[in-house]
């Protein structure tokens, strides 16, 4: 009897590929027929999943984002106690570096990504969607450490939202292109954490 296909699974199968791809060489050096071949998989195959490489590229994101919340929930979850808005947000901070192979992987193809939504439209919409929710979970997090006086009340939670966004990005490439360690951009991650969950006694400007 022939074996019977998990649909899901070879849509995420073909995913993977088209990342090992995009790591390597970026988006543009990947054709549909490259990825069937990278997945071993036909093109006819893979067209039955995907008919354009605008929607593999699009589920592909979709996937491996979906992998990295699941890697951030496993990274809470072993958190002692109930999580806390700091510590939430550190793992998942964290989680965003490439400071393993699956973390790089996933930076890398995000780059590829961005590079390729500057010039198309619905890439861009679904990167602008993307980051917007990541910002409005940030901001969540910090009223939610407002509240509880971790933060000073000074803070504006959505500014800083986007400043540990526009951090974590300038923190990832300096691993990625090695002028500093992974080791590093995490231990800068955790000092900026640090001053900013400094208490409610603390103005904006980090003064007592």
């Amino acid at each position: 009897m022939p074996k019977r296909v998990d649909h899901e699974e070879r849509r995420g199968q073909i995913a993977e590929a088209l990342w090992r791809i995009a790591a390597a060489r970026g988006l543009d050096g990947a054709s549909l027929r490259d990825v069937a071949a990278e997945a071993g998989i036909s093109l006819g195959q893979l067209q039955h999943y995907f008919t354009s490489k605008d929607d593999m590229i699009v589920f592909a994101l979709g996937h491996i984002e979906r992998l990295a919340q699941h890697r951030i929930r496993t990274r809470i979850e072993a958190l002692p106690g109930a999580p806390t808005p700091r510590g939430v947000l550190r793992e998942t901070l964290a989680e965003m570096l490439p400071l393993d192979e699956a973390s790089r992987t996933g930076y890398l193809v995000q780059i590829s990504y961005f590079v390729r939504a500057v010039h198309d439209e619905r890439l861009r919409t679904h990167a602008q969607e993307g980051i917007a929710s990541l910002r409005a979970f940030f901001a969540d997090q910090l009223k939610a450490a407002i509240a509880q006086g971790e933060v000073s009340a000074n803070r504006d939670p959505d500014r800083e939202a986007a400043l540990l966004i526009a951090l974590t990005d300038g923190l990832s490439a300096a691993a990625l292109m090695e002028y500093d360690s992974p080791r590093g951009a995490l231990d800068l991650l955790d000092l900026h954490l640090a001053r900013l969950f400094s208490g409610a006694a603390q103005d904006t400007g980090g003064a007592a």
